[in-house]
């Protein structure tokens, strides 16, 4: 399995505090079967600044402190980008980070509690004309989209993918996540199911157990798994991912 979000890098953002903290990470993910890992601390969201050097450094050194673990997992370059107005500059400046810095996919975090459905759009038309497919982070635990789906639809309908938490789907991000994530994998507005990791203990790098419930939920074991597998696996190649094509959404 691939985690697309993880904020698995120490001293990154508020994630891990220690490298032993990172490592004991990086043994839960390879337990559960996961094999590689995006790195995807916060960037740009008022508290944490991570540019795309200071993440390859940081990612280049724990690569390294799992080699001489025997800890056998592969990470990549990420970040967890908050919305930010003129984005695409920011891109250029490696102050926002896209996956495996190719310019191609980035995690995109939006405001919890007001999105202006405009400048969402806004940023998403101007990533997609310059080849860069914007990744919303979360959906589910974001109040708006919880209320109204709809909005979301919209977002993947120009073009944008969406990934969802695994504990949300296990229902440990409470009722309200898990409901909201059921009614987004239903309408095929979910692509990715990410750990979205910060600890080994509280929010551990755990999908095997989230990948069962979407099964269930889709009475298709084979979509679950590709949320783990074939479609992060195109999003680090670069390419744009099969997915299904995504259903109105309005409660």
């Amino acid at each position: 399995m691939i985690d697309l979000h993880c904020h698995i890098l120490p001293g990154a953002d508020d994630g891990p505090r220690s490298l032993e903290e990172s490592l004991a990470m990086a043994t839960l993910a390879v337990k559960d079967g996961i094999q590689v890992v995006v790195a995807t601390p916060h960037t740009l969201n008022g508290i944490y600044s991570n540019p795309l050097n200071e993440i390859i450094e940081k990612v280049n050194s724990l690569q390294k402190s799992l080699f001489e673990n025997n800890i056998d997992l592969v990470l990549h370059v990420g970040a967890d980008v908050h919305l930010y107005p003129h984005l695409l500059d920011r891109i250029t400046s490696g102050d926002a980070p896209t996956i495996n810095a190719a310019g191609k996919f980035i995690l995109l975090e939006l405001p919890s509690m007001t999105i202006l459905k405009k400048e969402v759009k806004d940023e998403i038309f101007h990533l997609k004309l310059n080849g860069i497919t914007p990744i919303i982070t979360h959906p589910e635990r974001n109040d708006i989209i919880q209320n109204d789906p709809e909005i979301l639809y919209e977002f993947i309908s120009m073009g944008a993918l969406s990934q969802i938490t695994a504990m949300s789907l296990t229902g440990d991000f409470g009722m309200r996540a898990k409901h909201s994530s059921g009614i987004l994998l239903k309408h095929r507005l979910a692509h990715i199911i990410a750990s979205d990791a910060h600890s080994s203990d509280n929010r551990p790098p755990l999908l095997s157990h989230a990948v069962e419930k979407a099964a269930e939920i889709l009475a298709n074991n084979e979509e679950a798994e590709c949320m783990v597998t074939e479609i992060p696996s195109a999003i680090l190649s670069g390419k744009m991912p099969d997915i299904p094509e995504p259903r109105h959404a309005k409660i």
